[in-house]
């Protein structure tokens, strides 16, 4: 018998030479190449966050409408706001009472402090108020209810059985956010306006027939208008906003938990943004009484 013949192992691959010249330059990656998706995700957040007020929009004329979902929802959305409304608007109006009483008073201006403390608590403190509120109870509730069905596929599961999730579930609880805004206005405006009134004639020795004077001299109907409107705003991009980051929650559980914290911080950075955008255009279409 003879030996078998000894087997020759595969010789590796030879390395390819390393390029030089234009071909180093042309495999070299371009400076922030692999940067554009960091950058633009800002950019398509806000496109998202766009398109799915768009969709609202549109879904809100679409039939069925989802009237038990935003019974539900406007008394869940109420039932957390009321209480903690009324609570915070007494020391607003009573600070802004305050702060405005003694600056007339330097002024030689006491006669119009009921005037100036009402107009800021109507036209600013109570959006703000309710801007607020409704995203940090209300806004932090939704964000959390529909990051939880997103990540137990619930969602997925009603657009594979033909039921929009927007026109069943956001719909309802933007309009709800928007009609609790609203009503909720004008509690905080007459509980401000209360306090601010009782703390500028109790504290302040100021004459109750000068607080109401001042008021109707200073004061129109357009002031309350514009504050409602705020509100009506504000209601909707609490909404928006709330739904936009509870569809799309990122690393389960925990995701959740961000979705949250992000839609309370981003809903109160556009808020005061939209405030400040609609005030100024108030201030420059609507002149002053008496002007």
């Amino acid at each position: 018998m003879t030996a078998p013949m000894p087997v020759r192992p595969p010789e590796p691959p030879e390395k390819p030479p390393p390029a030089t010249g234009f071909e180093a330059a042309e495999a070299r990656p371009a400076p922030g190449q692999g940067r554009p998706s960091r950058l633009l995700a800002p950019l398509r957040e806000t496109g998202k966050l766009f398109a799915l007020a768009v969709a609202v929009a549109r879904a809100v004329f679409r039939r069925p409408f989802q009237v038990r979902e935003f019974i539900e929802q406007f008394w869940f959305v109420a039932s957390v706001t009321i209480l903690p409304a009324a609570l915070v608007s007494i020391p607003f109006g009573a600070v802004i009472a305050l702060q405005v009483g003694s600056l007339t008073q330097q002024l030689g201006a006491q006669s119009f402090t009921g005037g100036a403390s009402v107009l800021a608590v109507i036209q600013q403190a109570s959006p703000l108020i309710v801007a607020l509120l409704i995203s940090g109870a209300a806004g932090s509730a939704i964000c959390a209810d529909l990051g939880s069905r997103k990540i137990r596929e619930e969602l997925d599961a009603m657009e594979v059985m033909g039921v929009s999730p927007i026109q069943r579930l956001v719909v309802p609880r933007v309009l709800a956010t928007m009609l609790v805004a609203v009503l909720l206005n004008g509690l905080i405006s007459v509980v401000g306006t209360l306090g601010g009134y009782f703390f500028n004639v109790i504290m302040q020795d100021g004459t109750p027939g000068a607080y109401l004077a001042s008021f109707s001299a200073l004061a129109q109907l357009p002031d309350l208008y514009i504050s409602e409107f705020k509100a009506l705003i504000f209601g909707f991009i609490a909404g928006i906003v709330a739904a936009h980051r509870g569809l799309n929650p990122r690393g389960g559980p925990k995701g959740v938990g961000d979705a949250v914290n992000q839609s309370v911080v981003i809903t109160f950075m556009l808020l005061f943004f939209v405030n400040m955008v609609l005030t100024a255009i108030y201030l420059q279409i609507v002149p002053a009484k008496g002007s």
